[in-house]
């Protein structure tokens, strides 16, 4: 088959779509670690971001600024500001870590506009309580005892930490939370950050106020799991490994940045970009598309691209072997185009 086209525009059902390939190994969201021992522990975004052979090669390849950054911030158990152009692996440096150090799972909190601190800490669902208390007194009758603590009603049920609620969880080993794109919140996070970050701790209100009668609720983690809190407050023993990541498109507050590690991550060198290509692809992918690699490390100083852009256009030309060498050209244009160019 000469034609690499799944969908061709000819306006007529056809069943091309049974021949189309496996996922990029990137984009493969079925695919768990090698190393799944106990799905609990481990990562299933790990063989996405660090590449499915990422015991044939250390991909990610760290500058030796970087892996200074990040063991101060192991040593000092302080969070780890990263900065950088999209696509220079600011992400993949926290699963990058967890995976070297045997951390488990990253937590992620991807930041929008309307993040709030309250979202990272915990959440209390006060409506689906109340809706289920007042199911179980319907169906239990005007003479029905009150519910056990056990029961579904109790508040332990509907309070659910958040991914940096859970990383404060106290500990033997730090979790590894990544905040992600920091700059992307309003200009209130930054700063409501300060505490729990400075402290290490925060409270549960709900579950303070009945502390005296139940000093100890079980609630769900971020990742599913259930916890015992104490007295309404969550407290680490061993803080957290925390990367905040940064496209450098705001300031942040003096008072943050005292309390971090600060680290600029520049744009992969050949180096890395072949470490990446052949963790991702193989070995091969990264000698026939030696082209495209050239191209990406010459491009115009002050020109943005990911070095996402190039393993999807190295991959996709993969899956075009045969296609006319305009058409594979056409394709890498389309999938390499700068992101600060102008449409």
């Amino acid at each position: 088959m000469t034609d690499w086209r799944i969908y061709r525009g000819a306006g007529m059902p056809h069943d091309g779509v049974q021949r189309l390939p496996g996922p990029p190994p990137w984009r493969d969201f079925a695919a768990v670690g090698p190393d799944a021992a106990d799905p609990a522990d481990t990562d299933p975004s790990a063989a996405r971001r660090l590449g499915v052979q990422r015991r044939l090669v250390e991909n990610h390849h760290p500058r030796p600024a970087e892996a200074d950054a990040v063991n101060a911030a192991l040593y000092l158990r302080r969070p780890l500001l990263v900065t950088g152009n999209p696509g220079t692996g600011k992400s993949t440096l926290a699963q990058a870590v967890a995976y070297e150090l045997g951390l488990g799972r990253v937590l992620r909190w991807p930041i929008v506009s309307r993040s709030a601190l309250q979202d990272g800490l915990y959440r209390y669902d006060a409506i689906g309580r109340l809706q289920d208390v007042q199911l179980e007194r319907a169906q239990g009758g005007p003479g029905a005892a009150a519910p056990a603590p056990s029961a579904p009603s109790s508040i332990g049920s509907y309070v659910r930490l958040g991914p940096l609620g859970t990383a404060l969880l106290p500990s033997e080993q730090p979790r590894v939370l990544l905040v992600d794109e920091l700059d992307k919140s309003d200009l209130d996070l930054p700063n409501d950050l300060l505490n729990a970050l400075e402290e290490g701790e925060f409270a549960i209100p709900e579950l303070e106020r009945i502390a005296d009668r139940e000093p100890v609720v079980d609630v769900l983690t971020d990742d599913g799991r259930k916890v015992p809190v104490r007295g309404g407050r969550v407290r680490c023993t061993t803080f957290p490994f925390i990367v905040l990541t940064s496209n450098g498109e705001r300031d942040f507050p003096a008072a943050l940045l005292r309390r971090c590690i600060q680290l600029e991550l520049e744009p992969p060198g050949e180096e890395q970009l072949t470490a990446m290509v052949e963790a991702h692809l193989g070995s091969d992918a990264a000698i026939e598309g030696r082209d495209l690699i050239e191209r990406f490390l010459g491009r115009a100083p002050g020109e943005v691209i990911a070095a996402d852009q190039l393993l999807n256009a190295l991959y996709l030309t993969q899956h075009a072997p045969r296609a006319e060498r305009v058409t594979r050209e056409r394709i890498a244009e389309m999938l390499m185009r700068p992101l600060d160019r102008p449409r």
